[in-house]
């Protein structure tokens, strides 16, 4: 019997050029799920992934990326819960064991047993079909539009885990998103709002500095940032929280220093060769707390969809694009040009 063939992008070397072309629909294994991609979410992370900045084992090769994806449970290995057939579901981004302390205790991003990430290790949603373990199938909303649910597994619950659990941002804190017009950002200053946040948006050009206006959100110019008085963001006081998606030294530096007493600092770069300097003093007289934040628990995966289903946090899509239109999207991103998110569509794509 001769195998079904998909057409999708796989990558054949780490930080080369996605080829489209013609491969076997893949069936799943014991534990795993057969999934029919509806859409799939493109932001930096993505890039990162096809780049080998979390691996560049040649053994991984060739590889679908694409790790936000949103589609059906059409297939069920041995021993997975029949509940899950059909349901629309979104890939949880970490490939957690679900059963280490850590994860027991829900913090799955933090598993002692990390056996890689969707996109990376397995394959992606740059395919109509793909498979994962069923343990990493997060069932969502089922009224949620396929391609507004890409921005749940990642651009919001990211932003859950860390005004939730990190920088535990509270009514009456004055929240800087350093940022904030990204595909993260956008959502990032949506999120620390509905925890109560009163929340300004730094951002260097014109269209992202209105998209924040848009969301609600006060937006500040930081070209400079190192000239940013913040004393005068707020009548209130400087800010007792900063979330820093940049990471340049200079974005860094004006965190520390800018932050009230008692303030707290959240960094979520992950860009090689940073570094910035703070004062132990400082942290010590001003009881500063400086927190890195990795990712989001399965629950926050849900929390998020919630938000997203309810209307609290509205989904912040730039470009949507066919199979075809997939290296523009990517072009843009390396350009800063896409506001918020990406999104590849395989509804009505030729299989």
């Amino acid at each position: 019997m001769s195998q079904e063939m998909q057409s999708g992008y796989r990558i054949h070397e780490w930080g080369g050029d996605l080829v489209e072309e013609e491969f076997p629909v893949p069936q799943p294994g014991p534990g795993e799920v057969g999934i029919e991609v509806e859409a799939c979410g493109i932001g930096l992370t993505v890039l990162n992934c096809i780049n080998g900045n979390l691996d560049d084992d040649p053994a991984l090769l060739p590889r679908v990326p694409g790790h936000e994806l949103v589609g059906r449970v059409v297939s069920l290995g041995s021993g997975v819960d029949p509940e899950l057939g059909g349901q629309r579901v979104t890939a949880y981004f970490y490939l957690a064991c679900g059963s280490c302390q850590q994860c027991s205790s829900g913090n799955q991003s933090l598993c002692e047993n990390l056996d890689g990430w969707v996109g990376v290790h397995t394959d992606g949603g740059y395919a109509p079909h793909t498979v994962i373990p069923a343990y990493n199938a997060v069932v969502l909303p089922d009224d949620l539009d396929p391609e507004v649910a890409t921005v749940v597994p990642d651009a919001v619950a990211t932003p859950v885990h860390v005004c939730g659990r990190r920088a535990r941002v509270v009514p009456g804190d004055r929240v800087v998103v350093i940022g904030a017009g990204g595909g993260v950002g956008a959502h990032m200053i949506q999120v620390a709002a509905a925890f109560g946040g009163d929340v300004v948006g730094f951002d260097i050009t014109d269209d992202k500095l209105a998209l924040i206006e848009e969301l609600g959100a006060r937006a500040f110019d930081s070209t400079y940032i190192s000239a940013v008085d913040p004393t005068t963001l707020w009548s209130g006081g400087p800010p007792t929280v900063v979330i820093d998606l940049i990471g340049s030294t200079a974005s860094l530096e004006w965190s520390a220093a800018a932050l009230a007493v008692g303030g707290r600092l959240v960094v979520l770069t992950t860009f090689p060769d940073r570094r910035f300097s703070i004062d132990p003093r400082e942290m010590v007289f001003r009881q500063l707390t400086l927190l890195g934040s990795r990712y989001a628990s399965r629950d926050e995966v849900m929390t998020a969809a919630n938000l997203v289903s309810s209307g609290t946090v509205k989904p912040v899509i730039g470009r949507r694009c066919g199979p075809d239109g997939v290296a523009e999207i990517h072009q843009l991103l390396r350009e800063e040009k896409l506001r918020g998110r990406g999104v590849l569509s395989w509804v009505d794509a030729p299989v």
